[in-house]
């Protein structure tokens, strides 16, 4: 969620609690990298401008630094709309996946797909789920995250990228 909605949002804001304390809500391998995050995470949760941070990387403010769409990745020339994404959206009408953000913009951005993976699992649909992270999210949410973590935007979301990219190491 945090990796979609602005972090002053009525959705973000009733998730800080577990988010802060997301280190005790899994099996991690590297349990004292997690602790180190959500230490980093508290110390920022409150920066006032999160919400400026977000834009710059999520909404774009002229020239986005770490673009958080799938089809950047695949696509040879970096373009969104791209083959990728229209595999993904194939993928998603297959499943009756219906993402309804009120937001126009491709569906394979990264929160997006967290959160589509997400409505699988509550939904029983595990195996559909593990297809989402094998194949439409997994080839290029590495260089996504390692791009998000080297960007000196945010250490709230470069914590929170380091997070991600061992929560799927987990899957």
């Amino acid at each position: 969620m945090f990796l979609y909605y602005p972090p002053n949002s009525k959705v973000t804001t009733s998730l800080t609690q577990a988010l802060l304390h997301i280190n005790h809500l899994a099996p991690w391998k590297d349990s004292i990298l997690i602790y180190e995050q959500c230490h980093i995470l508290a110390n920022q949760i409150d920066n006032p401008d999160l919400n400026y941070q977000f834009s710059l990387l999520f909404e774009g403010q002229g020239t986005m630094p770490v673009p958080p769409w799938g089809s950047f990745y695949l696509d040879k020339e970096n373009l969104l709309l791209g083959k990728s994404l229209e595999s993904y959206r194939q993928f998603l009408q297959q499943h009756g996946v219906k993402l309804n953000t009120g937001i126009n913009e491709p569906e394979d951005q990264f929160g997006l797909m967290l959160m589509a993976y997400a409505m699988l699992l509550e939904n029983n649909h595990h195996v559909t789920a593990k297809q989402l992270i094998d194949e439409h999210l997994l080839s290029w949410s590495s260089a996504y995250l390692k791009k998000l973590q080297k960007s000196q935007i945010s250490p709230f979301y470069q914590a929170l990228a380091v997070i991600a990219e061992q929560y799927l190491h987990m899957l």
